[in-house]
């Protein structure tokens, strides 16, 4: 699998998702405002539309959900308005300020806590879904995080995680058109096969892995690149087969049962 340049600590980690808090340029209203939530939703469910087909949001009603990695809360937020009993974590205080406003201008409910994923302060099987959406790719100890999400899901429940698939095609087209791939600064960064991926969730009872995440048009790049993208390979990619280019998904995501 591919491995960050440099070792890291989870104190580095903190620190680049304090100041780097995901999707954060894609909005033109100021951090925390309602306008600003609104367009985070929008553009989270637009590009992750794979998202609303794949999770079960609205089957968690009155089941404890806890997100790993809950970022401004956009996911969360999605649970708890369809009546789960939400607890959301993240390794940054800016995610969980700003998780917390987000919640307080839904008018919705939740336990927000500043935790790192790799020791959850949470007793074993406390929680019926555990869903932690692009975190083990950030994080020092992937293991050791998915074994923490696993502890404190109670028997018989579901675990989704997601990770960057290695042999897919934006990982491809990001080399060749040299446009580097979304927080390719981060201290951590890892991209993995799909063997690689299911050996990280070997304790697992049961495992299936999915291939999502196709192109969508981008707001973030501009330039003569990100027209050729948006006109040009967006519809021509999304034009072929979807069964021969699936395995080259950018997102592999698990769906886990203990």
């Amino acid at each position: 699998m591919t491995t960050p340049s440099a070792p890291s600590s989870n104190d580095a980690v903190r620190h680049y998702w304090n100041t780097r808090i995901h999707d954060l340029e894609i909005s033109t209203h100021a951090p925390g405002t309602p306008g600003f939530f609104a367009d985070l939703d929008e553009y989270h469910f637009d590009k992750l539309h794979h998202l609303l087909r794949l999770v079960d949001f609205d089957g968690q009603r009155g089941k404890k959900v806890l997100d790993v990695g809950c970022g401004a809360g956009v996911d969360a937020v999605r649970f708890a308005r369809a009546g789960a009993q939400v607890t959301a974590v993240d390794i940054a205080p800016a995610a969980i300020d700003l998780a917390t406003r987000n919640f307080e201008y839904q008018k919705l409910s939740a336990e927000l806590t500043v935790a790192d994923g790799e020791h959850l302060p949470f007793p074993d099987s406390s929680f019926d879904y555990v869903f932690a959406h692009g975190v083990v790719q950030y994080t020092t100890g992937a293991q050791a995080l998915v074994n923490e999400c696993r502890r404190v899901l109670r028997p018989g429940g579901v675990a989704v995680f997601q990770v960057y698939n290695r042999l897919s095609w934006l990982n491809l087209l990001s080399k060749i058109m040299k446009v580097g791939l979304e927080h390719q600064d981060a201290p951590v960064l890892r991209k993995y096969s799909a063997g690689e991926f299911r050996r990280l969730l070997t304790l697992f009872g049961g495992v299936r892995l999915v291939f999502e995440r196709f192109p969508v048009r981008s707001r973030l790049h501009k330039g003569w690149k990100g027209a050729v993208y948006n006109s040009v390979f967006v519809g021509t990619f999304n034009a072929l087969p979807r069964s021969l280019v699936r395995r080259f998904g950018w997102h592999l995501l698990a769906f886990c049962t203990r």
